[in-house]
């Protein structure tokens, strides 16, 4: 039998800033339309849902409201773990970044540093950083660290030693993005022989490193983002849709021996408290 903590987490990011459905009609923009294609994908094994407002016109949003709106829908239908992205396109206020954690979700994204992304660079400074993790720790909201570079490890450490963090420590390794680190497997393993031993590990490949990556790190017993977020291509020139990247990563992770976690044996896997999320 597969002991829950050798199970593979899914995270599904179905939506993010950038894609439209000018680039593909696949994605979720409506809380309706999110709401429905989380359902779709815990079906097919997701157990994470890594949520991202758009507004009327498709742009990124940090709309209370819309983050309400999914999160209220989705709690009365699905057993998903709901994780809100404080990323700084759809506002880079702290005050905007902080607000999104009001819903009270039982997980959050904390990108602890700065990167050039291919048009603009994603500036998160000191003050930001820990403003945002004091607020989860008195929320118990759990960060998961969104790592696009070794030294972002390191950050996420000085913040567990300062007590504005708790291990065991969560972290989601983006790989692939231009201005980031590239999407090497020798770059995947050098990251995770950074992390603190009891540390929990997720994959995100960009673009085409989505699946190559996914796969190692069902070899390496770490953890699989997938999603439109990152990828919107199932292989070259056919577009993808949430549901099948989800399934199609679990069958693989079946095939090579690994079950699929639900969204409670996630809870277990990942320690999160009883207390989080509850309103």
């Amino acid at each position: 039998m597969t002991m829950i903590a050798d199970k593979l987490i899914i995270t599904v990011a179905p939506t993010g800033s950038v894609p439209k459905k000018k680039d593909t009609p696949y994605i979720p923009i409506t809380p309706k339309e999110i709401t429905e294609c989380a359902l779709r994908c815990e079906d097919e094994g997701a157990s994470i849902l890594h949520i991202h407002a758009r507004d009327q016109e498709e742009n990124p949003s940090d709309d209370l409201e819309i983050f309400k709106e999914i999160v209220e829908s989705l709690m009365k239908r699905s057993d998903l773990i709901l994780q809100i992205s404080t990323g700084g396109r759809a506002g880079s206020e702290v005050e905007s970044r902080i607000r999104r954690l009001q819903v009270r979700p039982e997980m959050a994204s904390l990108t602890t540093g700065s990167v050039n992304f291919p048009t603009a660079a994603y500036v998160n400074p000191p003050d930001l950083i820990e403003g945002l993790a004091r607020e989860m720790k008195r929320l118990k909201i759990k960060p998961e660290m969104e790592i696009f570079d070794v030294s972002m490890v390191y950050n996420a450490l000085r913040l567990r030693d300062r007590e504005l963090v708790s291990d065991p420590l969560h972290f989601n390794l983006v790989m692939g993005l231009q201005g980031a680190i590239p999407s090497t497997i020798e770059h995947m393993v050098h990251l995770c022989r950074c992390l603190p031993p009891g540390s929990t590990w997720t994959v995100s490949g960009i673009g085409e490193a989505q699946l190559r990556l996914g796969i190692h790190a069902i070899l390496m017993k770490g953890h699989v983002r997938v999603g439109l977020e990152d990828n919107i291509y199932h292989r070259k020139g056919e577009l993808a849709t949430n549901e099948g990247q989800v399934r199609r990563i679990a069958s693989l992770s079946r095939e090579m021996g690994r079950e699929i976690a639900t969204p409670e044996d996630a809870r277990k896997i990942l320690r999160l408290s009883p207390t989080m999320g509850d309103n």
